[in-house]
């Protein structure tokens, strides 16, 4: 697959590597330890993880080697999941990543994992990156794998590599290989100027899809495809319309003659729901993208939208007025069985459901604030995650472990923030942009070709 005019191919089996003076090690398949959190008064004690520096004899892959071992050391750290152990600290200096390592000399600081590796450049002209996950305290290796691609993709092998050590250790699904679509805003608060850009999913290589200048607005990630769905005032009204990542093609998405607005993909990548406006009322609606066919979901005199669909693709979450009040309820694909699923005091919007399948997060207006918290997908168990002056529009990683929302401010003069937490409502972070940014949308992990 190519990815920006890249592409990127990885070898995911484990490799036999011969050593040259040492003890060969052979690459094992384990199955993933259990996540190692110690919780103490409240407090969650990370992972401590020892990256030593790639050993390379190939001064064309040198720099990429630092560059890719600082990067996935930082998506571990910026996880919180995980804690650095300092370079100044190393006893033992890597000198050939074949080689099993003193594990004694890693025990001594307290390293309970280790990172080992090496870049070349292979004939193809290609990078090539041949890492270890050491169990230090196991006294183990725990994985062996090799990741190649262009020189120009070396940011996409660090996330994998990252995404790799993460989910042996800890048993969750991946998520650092995956991109955000979001609205970038300049400008004052009473003249926005917004426009449609992705990035990586920690900031890095953002890239502006819409002119400056076209109000865009709610970018939405296909689930199965390098494709956008977003609303744009093209027309004089908010209308759903169609975007191809890679080659910039722009399709209004129906014939409708009133304002459409909150689209999403169906898991499959081939449907999508939307919220249409016609004649004082707003229903849900399905719409297949081949076909063009459009089916009612909802027939309520109420307001209906910000539908989401569960990851199996039966169900639809979405949020209505129509008991006095806006509040999260949920309904079959084929808009039976509607019932109402929030019941706590304040108003529930945007609905997404977890890739999980077993929570639903959603935005609550409440005292005053707005919070961003989590249901399970029958309503019950709600707990709030955060709460500010506005939060909105949650977004699940596609392991479902960490959510991702923007937050707008009192002081009129500051523009709106992404943020990270994860589901335990802990690790509250922000990630930073050039200017403003709001309405996220998590992708998928990215595929491999």
């Amino acid at each position: 697959m190519k990815i920006h005019g890249l592409s990127i191919s990885m070898t995911l089996a484990a490799l036999l590597l011969a050593t040259q003076g040492g003890t060969p090690v052979a690459a094992q398949s384990t199955e993933p330890d259990t996540l190692r959190i110690v919780v103490t008064q409240g407090t969650i004690e990370p992972i401590r993880i020892a990256f030593a520096d790639f050993v390379t004899r190939d001064a064309a892959a040198r720099a990429e080697g630092e560059r890719i071992r600082r990067v996935a050391l930082a998506d571990l750290v910026n996880s919180r999941l995980f804690a650095a152990v300092p370079k100044a600290a190393f006893i033992e200096e890597i000198q050939d990543p074949q080689i099993e390592p003193r594990f004694v000399d890693w025990r001594l600081i307290n390293a309970q994992w280790l990172v080992t590796g090496e870049t070349l450049m292979n004939q193809a002209g290609r990078l090539v990156v041949r890492f270890r996950l050491w169990d230090v305290f196991g006294g183990r290796q725990a994985i062996g794998l090799q990741l190649a691609g262009p020189v120009t993709s070396w940011r996409r092998i660090a996330h994998r590599l990252a995404d790799s050590v993460y989910s042996e250790i800890t048993g969750e699904g991946p998520y650092f290989d995956s991109r955000i679509a979001f609205v970038d805003e300049t400008g004052p608060k009473n003249n926005r100027a917004k426009r449609l850009a992705i990035m990586d999913q920690d900031g890095a290589n953002i890239r502006y899809l819409r002119p400056t200048g076209e109000l865009s607005m709610t970018p939405k990630f296909s689930p199965s495809r390098q494709e956008l769905l977003y609303i744009s005032f093209l027309r004089g009204q908010a209308q759903v319309y169609l975007y191809e990542i890679e080659t910039g093609r722009t399709e209004f998405l129906g014939d409708f003659e009133r304002m459409t607005f909150a689209p999403r993909f169906a898991p499959d990548g081939r449907t999508v729901v939307m919220s249409y406006a016609q004649d004082g009322n707003t229903d849900i609606y399905l719409m297949d993208l081949e076909t063009r066919e459009r089916k009612r979901l909802t027939t309520n005199p109420a307001v209906d939208t910000a539908p989401s669909f569960s990851p199996d693709g039966m169900r639809i979450a979405f949020e209505s007025d129509r008991s006095r009040g806006q509040q999260i309820y949920v309904m079959n694909v084929d808009g039976t069985d509607q019932e109402r699923i929030s019941f706590g005091t304040g108003f529930y919007g945007t609905p997404a459901w977890s890739p999980r399948g077993d929570l639903i997060a959603f935005t609550k207006q409440s005292q005053g604030n707005f919070h961003i918290g989590l249901m399970r997908a029958d309503g019950s168990n709600e707990r709030i995650l955060t709460e500010g002056y506005h939060n909105e529009g949650p977004t699940w990683a596609p392991n479902g472990r960490v959510l991702m929302f923007f937050r707008e401010f009192r002081d009129p003069g500051r523009l709106p923030a992404l943020y990270t937490i994860d589901v335990s409502g802990r690790f509250l972070r922000e990630i930073e942009t050039p200017h403003g940014a709001s309405d996220p949308s998590w992708s998928s992990v990215l595929a491999l070709n």
